[in-house]
């Protein structure tokens, strides 16, 4: 059996007892970074086996969880952070495992995404995820502009490297939408943004960008006309992880 574990996005709290049982009972646990999750692991006492599995060795390492799996081993596939299948490479387990009829089954819980999205105050009931936009601009306004007319709320996700170019450019396509931007989610120093995205320009060019990004678009249609509002940053007290 593969079990797909997700993982505490930041407070290591937030895991549940199921995928503690998991991550105790499987023999082999494949990660994106064996530095990450032996934090989480030695919070919790659980010593196993860890094999890297990440973008550039995708290919390789999947072959050896098919391996592994003919062997008889149990095997956790767990990200860095949240679930498994979101931006990382365990989609291409859940396609392997389909097409080799490899048993296969999930330990649900947090997504980065889906927090940022309830926090934002924008609509939730119909949403699109787009991940992480492309890196060079002209080809990052493309990605944009494929979503200018889509009624639905908008979700990326962006590194602080590259943050307010990501901003800088959705204001371009979308004009000057109501959005949110999560940063540091479950942690201590957790911030949730909302506003204009000029406002959240104007407001993030003064801070020190860290960790990652969840930025939340409205659709199109849905209120980006009017007065602007006011951002409105929250730090919550969440125990850093």
């Amino acid at each position: 059996m593969i079990y797909l574990v997700a993982t505490p996005i930041g407070n290591l709290a937030d895991i549940s007892l199921r995928a503690l049982e998991t991550l105790r009972a499987v023999d082999v646990i494949a990660c994106e970074d064996t530095r990450q999750t032996i934090k989480l692991l030695n919070h919790y006492q659980i010593s196993k086996p860890l094999i890297s599995f990440h973008a550039y060795n995708e290919a390789r390492a999947l072959e050896q969880l098919v391996r592994l799996h003919q062997e008889g081993k149990e095997i956790a596939v767990v990200t860095d952070a949240g679930t498994p299948g979101i931006s990382d490479p365990g989609y291409s387990v859940v396609q392997r495992a389909i097409r080799d009829g490899i048993p296969l089954t999930m330990i649900p819980g947090p997504a980065a995404f889906v927090m940022a999205l309830v926090l934002s105050g924008l609509p939730a009931h119909s949403f699109t995820f787009r991940g992480f936009p492309p890196r060079k601009r002209g080809q990052r306004l493309r990605f944009l502009t494929a979503d200018r007319e889509a009624p639905y709320t908008l979700i990326y996700y962006e590194s602080p490297y590259r943050l307010l170019a990501l901003l800088e450019d959705a204001l371009t396509v979308f004009g000057d939408r109501r959005a949110a931007v999560a940063n540091e989610l479950t942690k201590r120093f957790e911030k949730i943004y909302r506003g204009r995205l000029s406002t959240l320009l104007d407001k993030l060019r003064t801070e020190p960008a860290r960790g990652e990004y969840t930025i939340v678009i409205d659709g199109a249609g849905n209120g980006t006309g009017g007065e602007a509002e006011q951002d409105r940053p929250h730090a919550h007290g969440a125990d850093d992880a």
